[in-house]
């Protein structure tokens, strides 16, 4: 049965700890979303070499996920951006774990200039619902998590990809002397909604045999 995927980072450069792995990890293990979808996430976190996309990205496509909320860090950033659409574009100034950079300046040769996320902005709703205001963004950066989205979007299912920012590694006092909840945790809530509609985005979609038949 095909079910919806999350997908996470692993460690890099300038992130030994990559917060976007764990919180994928905490979210596909979540009893809460479980009940949500009636059934367990996939989760696959990626390495993050440019290999990874062919090594571990593309098999798990390959078995056609019904909906997929991908995960990422962006260090500079100040809050949760709902990524709008992926481009065929890739710096070689930034290598990867492994020292590699991108061949070439496109992503896919023959591949459209970018692809749009027409769930962007019904997941930007659930998370506001949730009590997460998050920015849209046009620019998923020219690094893995751009390449990453720009391949998952092409499956043509119910994709997202949310780029957080780094949470503080102390929580902050309240007005009052009380502690602020920890960002993960808040992020794991709303992320949890985020979940909930591309689930429900999936099975309003036609499926691929009835697809076929109509034609």
């Amino acid at each position: 049965m095909s079910r919806l995927l999350i997908t996470g980072f692993g460690p890099f450069p300038t992130v030994p700890d990559n917060p976007s792995g764990r919180l994928a990890r905490r979210l596909a293990a979540s009893p809460h979303l479980r009940r949500i979808l009636g059934q367990a996430p996939d989760c696959l976190v990626l390495d993050t070499r440019y290999s990874a996309l062919e090594t571990q990205l593309a098999p798990v496509l390959a078995t056609r996920p019904s909906a997929v909320l991908m995960l990422g860090v962006a260090a500079r950033r100040r809050r949760v951006c709902v990524e709008t659409r992926a481009v065929n574009r890739v710096s070689r100034l930034f290598p990867d774990t492994e020292g590699s950079v991108a061949r070439t300046l496109a992503f896919e040769s023959e591949g459209p200039a970018q692809r749009p996320s027409p769930a962007s902005l019904p997941v930007r709703i659930a998370l506001k619902r949730a009590g997460l205001e998050a920015a849209a963004s046009r620019d998923a950066g020219r690094y893995l998590c751009n390449a990453s989205y720009y391949r998952v979007l092409e499956l043509g299912c119910p994709a997202v990809f949310l780029h957080i920012p780094l949470p503080p590694r102390t929580r902050r006092p309240q007005a009052g002397g009380g502690r602020r909840r920890p960002e993960l945790d808040r992020w794991a809530e709303a992320f949890a909604e985020a979940a909930r509609v591309l689930a429900l985005r999936s099975r309003a979609r036609p499926s691929a045999a009835s697809q076929a038949h109509s034609r």
